[in-house]
Order: structure tokens, then C-alpha cells, then sequence
């Protein structure tokens, strides 16, 4: 009977812990989200060029643009003198850059949990064509430098982490060396084994500390999340400094004060997006244009912006000669400061680099031209010459070398040195107008080089008739 009563206790006891398994709802498993790891150093790049942007839209760049960069002499020589047309290129040019952030930034964000990240794709080109903003990701000037100041931080660390592993990588090297290298003493291989063992040691744990303060423990959604906010607060700057109209920037605006640049407005209740001076618009209105973009009746930001960019068919850019043009010039700038000691071999060099077009025109104004270059005042004037005309055109040359090595594949990846925009370069310069700098440059050269070596020549004669006067003298 004990026993019965031992048993019926075991079954209700399994039977209610049965039941309870059943009724309780399984716990669900956190999703640990993934880290961005090894790349961090891509995103940290996308931070750096995104701080570049911000910084040249900063109201003492902004003015030097407006000021400076659209008045150079060269600009206005051979580029053109009209300001719309120049801002427009600076802006197009801006906006492009942003395009391939942005587009580096989209394949990234693929790999988020949040939805809305994995949406900036389409966001971003919404936001860039009808200003709607439905994430508020665009952030006032206050909370930007805020944000800036950050991401500054996390590419200081990243760059920092990737140097560090560059040197483990160098130390591993070296121990791998010194595990092959046959050491006459073994104790002292085995010391210097042991020593480079406690230096790979001691770089591993400050890898460590520096992967947890750096991007590479960082979720992809808290890196997209920065990236993203930082585009659309960028893209919202160009739109207000330029004006932006229909895609096109109309003028400068000339009250740049980063008090009154807030967007949005920090009202909570007005429209998310501010697009510039000349599109000023209340919610409604933005919610109709949002329907009509959807018609297609709204332009298309970025398309409007690369249609810009290329050149036209007289210019430089178009010909693919604007960075072969700008190492001619720089070649024959040295020549011309120092052509005394310019040789017939690199004469015959730069000869070698003048395209067709150039030799034609080159031959025609050297035809008549007397072999004598014996005159010191007609040398003066064409070193005066000379002068002017590379005071406004050497600017371009260098800045066309600039503009291209920081684009080059080498350099893709790091964060331009320089604030050099296409339109100070050669890239858009009128190609008959550049070429004709170019062949006066070579008229006024050739004959300060013949000058310098009549000069020369004459001064060894004398030297020798002199020296063979002394001679006779001593003789006699």
C-alpha cells in the first residue's frame, strides 16, 4: 500500500512537471549582432572623407570658395568667367563625392538588423530628390559637430589599430626569420627568441584593448547608423549653401552663420528637411512634391549633378590631355627659371611631349625667326612675359597634379590633403585657349635659351682670348 502510494506521488509529480514544460513558451535566443571587424578600416575611411565634406562646407571654406577659388586669373582665363556655371561644378563635384560614399555606405548597410538601415539605399535617394526625411537622420549643427567628434575619435582609433597591426605583423615576421636562422650560440638565438615572443605578446593585448575602443567592435547597425546621419546632414549642407533649385544651384547663399544653419529646424513640429534658401517649403507642400516625384515630375539630384561634370567638348577634360597638358607646364616652369641649365637633351625631351596641334602652332609663329638671340632687353621682356603667364597657369597645372594623385587607386582609401576643386584645375580648360599659353610659353623659351647660351658662349670666348693674352705675355 506504502508503495502505491510512493508511486501515484511520482507519476503526478512527473505529469505536473510535463504540463508545466508544455505551458511555459520556449525563451527566445538573443541575436548577438555582428561586428563590423576587419572592415572597420573601409568605414573608417567613408568617416574620414565624410569629415573632409563637412569641413569644406564649413562657413571659412565656403567663403574662400566663393571669394578665391572661382576668381583665380586662370579660372577666369581659360575656364570661364561666368560664377553660376563655376559654383555649379563645385557643387556637382561635392555632391559626386558624396554619391560614392554613399554608394559604398548602401552595400554595407545590407548587412544591418535594422530595417530602416537596410533601406538607406532607397532612403538616400528619396531624401536626395524630394527632401523627405522620415528617420529624421538629417541633425542640427549643434548635434553634427557632436557626431563629428566621435566618428573623429573612432578613425584616430582605427588608423591607430591598423597601424599596430601592421608592426605585429612585422614582429611575427621577424620571428619567424629568427626560428630559421642558424645562430652559432644557441643561448643568445634562444634570448632574442624570447625577447621578440614578450614584444608579440605585449602588441597582441594592445591590439585587443584598442579593437574594443575602435570601430571593429562596433555593430554594423552603430556604424551605418553614424554614416548614414552624417550623408543626409551633408547632402542637406550642399542643398542650403548652394541654393539648390531644381538641381541647380542658382547662387551662393551669402548668410552662412552656423547659427543659422540648423537642419531641421529644432522645432519638433516643422518639416524635417531644409533643401536651401530657394526651396523653403511647409510640410504640405513637401508631402504633395512627394507624390508628384513619384510621377517622376520631381528632378533627380545626382543625375542632374553628373550631367554637370562632364566636360564639354572644348575643353581639356573632354580631350584627355588636362594632366598630360599640366606636366608640360610644369616641365617648361622649371626651364624657364633656370634655362641656362637646360641641355639639348631635354630640349629634345620636351619637343617629344608636344602633341601635334602644338608643334603645328609652334612652327608657325618660330618661322622668320632669326638664329641671333643676342638682344639682353628683348630676353628681359620675355622673361616678364613668361612670368605673367605662369603666374596663372602654373596654379592650374599644380592643382591639376593634386586634384589626380589624391584620386589615384593608390590613394582611394585615404582622406584628400588638400581642398583642391576641379574647376581650379586644367580639367576644364578651354583647350585652344590653354594651348595657345602653352605655345607662347615655348616661343618666349626657346629664345631665353638661346640667349643664355649665346651669353655662355661669349663669355668662354673671351675667357680664352684672355687667358691666350696672358700666355703670349708670359712668353714674351
Amino acid at each position: 500500500m506504502a508503495l502505491e502510494t510512493w508511486l501515484i506521488k511520482v507519476k503526478t509529480a512527473i505529469s505536473n512537471s510535463f504540463d508545466a514544460v508544455i505551458s511555459t513558451p520556449p525563451t527566445p535566443k538573443s541575436i548577438k549582432k555582428s561586428n563590423v571587424g576587419v572592415l572597420a578600416f573601409e568605414i573608417a575611411g567613408l568617416m574620414s572623407k565624410l569629415l573632409h565634406l563637412w569641413k569644406s562646407l564649413s562657413d571659412k571654406n565656403v567663403t574662400r570658395l566663393r571669394n578665391e577659388a572661382t576668381s583665380l586669373e586662370g579660372v577666369r582665363k581659360i575656364v570661364s568667367n561666368d560664377e553660376t556655371f563655376l559654383l555649379g561644378l563645385a557643387c556637382a563635384e561635392m555632391a559626386e563625392n558624396l554619391r560614392l560614399v554613399a554608394k559604398s555606405v548602401s552595400r554595407i548597410s545590407k548587412k544591418c538588423e535594422d530595417s530602416k538601415l537596410r533601406s538607406f539605399d532607397r532612403l538616400f535617394d528619396e531624401f536626395s530628390n524630394t527632401g523627405r526625411d522620415p528617420h529624421s537622420w538629417v541633425l542640427s549643427w549643434k548635434d553634427m559637430e557632436a557626431m563629428n567628434k566621435k566618428m573623429d575619435r573612432f578613425v584616430t582609433t582605427t588608423v591607430t589599430l591598423y597601424r599596430e597591426m601592421e608592426e605585429l605583423s612585422v614582429m611575427e615576421n621577424g620571428l619567424r626569420k629568427q626560428l630559421q636562422c642558424n645562430e652559432h650560440e644557441a643561448s643568445i638565438k634562444q634570448q632574442k627568441i624570447s625577447d621578440l615572443q614578450q614584444k608579440i605578446l605585449m602588441q597582441r593585448q594592445e591590439i585587443k584593448y584598442l579593437k574594443k575602443r575602435c570601430l571593429w567592435s562596433r555593430s554594423f547597425d552603430t556604424a551605418t547608423s553614424f554614416l548614414a546621419r552624417s550623408i543626409f546632414t551633408v547632402l542637406a549642407r550642399i542643398k542650403l549653401v548652394f541654393g539648390i533649385d531644381h538641381g541647380h544651384p542658382a547662387s551662393l547663399h551669402r548668410s552662412l552663420s552656423a547659427s543659422a544653419a540648423v537642419y531641421p529646424s529644432e522645432n519638433p513640429n516643422s518639416c524635417n528637411f531644409v533643401s536651401g534658401p530657394l526651396m523653403r517649403k511647409n510640410c504640405k507642400d513637401q508631402d504633395q512634391e512627394t507624390k508628384d516625384s513619384n510621377h517622376g515630375l520631381f528632378f533627380f539630384f545626382f543625375e542632374s549633378n553628373s550631367k554637370i561634370l562632364k566636360p564639354p567638348a572644348s575643353t581639356l577634360g573632354a580631350a584627355a590631355l588636362s594632366l598630360h597638358y599640366a606636366n608640360l607646364i610644369i616641365v617648361m616652369e622649371k626651364m624657364i627659371r633656370s634655362p641656362q641649365l637646360v641641355g639639348v637633351d631635354a630640349r629634345d625631351d620636351l619637343y617629344s611631349m608636344l602633341p601635334n596641334s602644338i608643334r603645328s602652332s609652334l612652327r608657325r609663329r618660330l618661322k622668320g625667326v632669326g638664329f641671333s638671340a643676342s638682344d639682353p632687353a628683348l630676353a628681359a621682356e620675355w622673361r616678364d612675359a613668361l612670368g605673367k603667364i605662369l603666374g596663372w597657369i602654373s596654379p592650374l597645372a599644380h592643382n591639376m597634379i593634386k586634384w589626380q594623385s589624391e584620386r589615384s587607386f593608390e590613394q582611394q582609401n585615404l582622406t584628400p590633403k588638400t581642398n583642391v576643386t576641379l574647376l581650379q584645375t586644367l580639367y576644364f580648360a578651354n583647350k585652344e585657349k590653354t594651348e595657345a599659353a602653352i605655345t607662347e610659353l615655348l616661343v618666349g623659351l626657346n629664345y631665353i635659351w638661346r640667349f643664355e647660351r649665346e651669353m655662355n658662349a661669349k663669355a668662354l670666348f673671351n675667357c680664352a682670348n684672355f687667358n691666350g693674352f696672358l700666355n703670349l705675355q708670359t712668353s714674351s
